[in-house]
């Protein structure tokens, strides 16, 4: 796919590229359409200030150290309208044109914006704010900063196989200089939405299926993205999303109704946002889908008896883009004022990408239905945030100087190539490898084909921030540049992503003034000829294919989890030239792969793995870099195996392999269980696992016990894997899970190298969530699991007394 990088609108934040005309040029650097942008907005924001009087105020400076003195102070100096003007959070764009910025700004009716990252429109605002307007409270600026910012990282699923912490911890500190560095103060991120549907589009966002993976993932990111504090220069402030559990959608269809009971909620899906709120993310962003019945922007139980009364979170909660409208469509508010009156009193402090709160707070106060103590509580919270953000001590803390404007926004030197391609590396899993056809060598002649193969844009993935496809590395530039002097490289493109031109126009209007999915205008037959024509000139076959990155996006969720026929087509083609088939897998969801895992013989799953992508599936591919990542969740056999998760509640009559299946949990067509489980991931070397040994067959109330195997590299190559501990509750007061991981290493050895690894298992790591919903260990026996996977494990049992 080609890639013409031009600046959709902003109307929408769902957007695959959400630059808008106010943050960036429609090409290249910011040159001289930037220049003019900037100029316009400074003419128009000058003539309004220019024109513009009344009386000054502001917060007593000696109260500047004294959080709570200091909001309190400026509070008391606030009109009703510019207290609600502090809960709006613009998106730059045609519907707010600079002389509206300008009136809007100055008069205390904006917060904060988004979608707005080069310094002298950010600049402009920011004068309007912090030194024209009557109290001089600054703006924030947001983003959706996923996964990286100018470079980009892997999307979520890729970040989560790397089960590395500290790996994913630099991607999210990397991204927050980035973006720091851009004048940006917060991002909309970490997405911590357990998914267990890959139909749902945002799969590609989040971390998987597990809810303690997950949490990890959640309190590394927000670490990375605060840095010791979200108010230094280099940091921005984390807003987890989705509060709460957008991943669990009907069907797997974006924007439905979540039906849960409270029990699955809290061992499940609520742990993640916990975990990120507890490692300090100082912002929440409330889902767009109703929680049984209510939607979760007027809902007051999640937004204050557990969000705030239970959790203590004291930060922000901003609603999703143009979600306290939709209030109205889910059918809980009459109209636009109803809508207003049940967000403001549910907890939603900003609101997003819509006027409601503007229009509609006023009256609402006046009559009674909102009390100015509710309009308060929100107004301390964006105050409270914006402080921390460090905004109140310096307003231009990550604006800078004029003098300091980067004169090229896509240089270089503004990149972390080295961090991107490393991360890469080990987002990547093998799935197959017959007869250890990868790596393959760089003399030999390879046929690279698949639509996927030379397509910058689709490397990038959804939500990829102010990245330039033109920065990225395609599979085709890496293999070139890993292959010169030595082999030969052939290329077609064998087959367009597909052929249905109905998804090719709804893919389109994802961004529909920025043309996305480009189709080669031959018949099909002709591409595949010419694909099969180069692959009988070659030694191997490797076919890049999979879904474009639209088609795992926002608002994608999907009715089959196949490669397109398209390309299936083009994949049973080369299959019957009879030369070795190594596909490359580029997707943001569990795909079924049935075929393809029984066809190809060597299967490599990159994701979407950013700008570095093509170097690091290269150096996979040619051995450079030994795999070793593992799945964040499970691949299902077919669609009507969903849910596939492994952690799966016990049941009566489980189905036993190997045993009749007859009246047992099962379906009869097919194996039952996942194609690749949840953990899973080979390595071009070999590892090995003793009995799982104990230091003990009980565990006293409070105590600790260790368990360890010892973990050999049997095979000719250093490797690195992870080695997973899993626990299993044999008897509980509640239906337990089969087995939950409470624990994972990375180890690398030397061939022959044997390591002892230990884990400590305490009695949180045997609390669960009880009928009561109190986190509870009860006594009894438990079951240590230890494997490379969440299937092949050694067991060993010990008894809570």
């Amino acid at each position: 796919m080609e890639d013409d990088h031009l600046a959709p609108s902003s109307s929408h934040r769902f957007r695959l590229l959400p630059h808008p005309p106010l943050a960036r040029p429609s090409r290249g650097t910011a040159g001289a359409a930037g220049r003019s942008v900037a100029k316009r907005l400074a003419l128009g924001l000058c003539a309004f200030l220019l024109a513009s009087g009344g009386a000054r105020a502001a917060a007593n400076p000696a109260l500047l150290n004294d959080k709570d003195a200091f909001i309190a102070d400026l509070m008391s100096q606030m009109t009703l309208d510019e207290k609600i003007g502090q809960l709006r959070l613009i998106s730059i764009g045609p519907d707010m044109p600079r002389e509206k910025i300008a009136k809007e700004i100055a008069a205390g009716r904006i917060g904060g914006t988004f979608n707005s990252v080069i310094h002298v429109d950010n600049r402009m605002m920011q004068d309007a704010a912090a030194r024209k307007s009557r109290l001089r409270i600054p703006l924030f600026f947001a983003y959706d900063v996923v996964h990286g910012h100018r470079t980009i990282f892997p999307i979520g699923l890729g970040l989560a196989s790397s089960w590395d912490m500290g790996a994913i911890e630099r991607a999210a500190r990397v991204s927050a200089i980035e973006a720091a560095a851009d004048s940006l103060d917060m991002t909309f991120a970490p997405m911590v939405d357990i998914s267990r549907d890959p139909r749902w589009g945002r799969t590609s966002e989040g971390f998987g299926e597990d809810p303690y993976l997950v949490s990890r993932i959640a309190r590394a990111t927000v670490k990375g993205y605060q840095g010791p504090s979200p108010a230094r220069a280099d940091s921005i402030m984390a807003s987890v999303k989705h509060f709460a559990l957008y991943g669990a959608v009907e069907g797997g269809r974006d924007y439905n109704v979540v039906d849960m009971s409270p029990l699955r909620m809290y061992q499940d899906y609520l742990p993640p946002y916990r975990a990120a709120i507890d490692a300090g993310a100082g912002g929440v962003m409330v889902a767009l889908n109703s929680i049984n019945g209510i939607p979760a922007s007027a809902n007051t139980w999640l937004l204050q008896d557990l969000l705030r009364k239970d959790w203590g979170f004291r930060g922000i909660a901003i609603s999703d883009h143009g979600a306290i409208t939709e209030l109205v469509r889910h059918g809980v508010a009459r109209d636009d004022r109803e809508a207003a009156r049940l967000a403001i009193k549910a907890g939603v402090d900003m609101s997003m990408a819509d006027t409601l709160y503007l229009q509609e707070l006023p009256g609402l106060v006046k009559s009674g239905e909102v009390t100015v103590a509710e309009i308060d509580r929100s107004v301390r919270n964006v105050l409270g945030a914006k402080y921390d953000m460090g905004l109140f001590h310096d307003p231009y803390l990550r604006i800078g100087a004029a003098a300091d404007d980067p004169p090229d926004l896509y240089a270089e030197s503004r990149m972390h190539r080295a961090d991107a391609r490393e991360l890469a590396r080990k987002s990547l899993v093998l799935l197959e490898n017959r007869n250890q056809t990868l790596p393959l060598a760089r003399t030999a002649t390879v046929a690279l084909v698949g639509p996927l193969a030379d397509s910058p844009l689709d490397m990038m993935g959804s939500w990829s921030a102010a990245g330039k496809s033109e920065s990225s590395i395609t599979l085709r530039q890496g293999m070139e540049e890993a292959m010169r002097g030595q082999g030969r490289l052939l290329y077609a493109r064998g087959a367009n992503v597909t052929d249905d031109a109905r998804i090719v126009d709804y893919l389109n209007f994802l961004n529909w003034d920025h043309k996305e999915v480009f189709q080669d205008p031959r018949p099909p037959a002709d591409m595949i000829a010419e694909a099969v024509g180069i692959a009988r000139q070659a030694d191997v076959i490797v076919a890049a294919v999979g879904e474009s990155r639209g088609m795992s996006h926002e608002s994608s969720s999907r009715t089959r989890l196949d490669i397109p026929a398209s390309q299936r087509a083009l994949l049973h083609a080369l299959k019957a030239t009879g030369k070795p088939l190594v596909l490359v897998l580029m997707n943001g969801r569990p795909l079924d792969l049935q075929w393809e895992s029984a066809n190809a013989d060597a299967l490599l799953e990159t994701w979407y793995s950013g700008t570095e992508g093509g170097h690091a599936i290269a150096d996979v591919v040619f051995g450079d870099y030994n795999p070793a990542g593992k799945l964040p969740i499970s691949f299902p056999r077919s669609i009507g195996q969903i849910p596939t998760y492994y952690n799966h509640p016990r049941v009566g009559r489980p189905f036993v392999e190997g045993k009749p299946g007859n009246y047992t949990s099962q379906y009869f067509e097919e194996k039952n269980g996942p194609l690749y489980p949840f953990g899973y991931g080979l390595s071009y070397t070999g590892f090995s696992l003793s009995d799982v040994v104990l230091d003990s067959a009980t565990m006293a109330r409070g105590g600790k016990l260790g368990a360890q195997v010892n973990l050999k590299n049997t095979g000719t190559r250093r490797g690195e894997t992870v080695v997973q501990l899993y626990i299993h509750d044999a008897a509980a007061s509640v239906v337990r899970p089969v087995k939950e991981l409470r624990g994972f290493q990375r180890i690398a050895l030397e061939p022959g190298e044997t390591r002892t690894v230990r884990f400590e298992i305490d009695e949180n790591d045997l609390k669960f969530f009880d009928a009561r919903l109190q986190h509870v260990a009860e006594p009894g026996d438990f079951e240590v699991q230890i494997g490379l996977d969440s299937q092949d494990v050694k067991r060993a049992s010990f008894t809570l007394r």
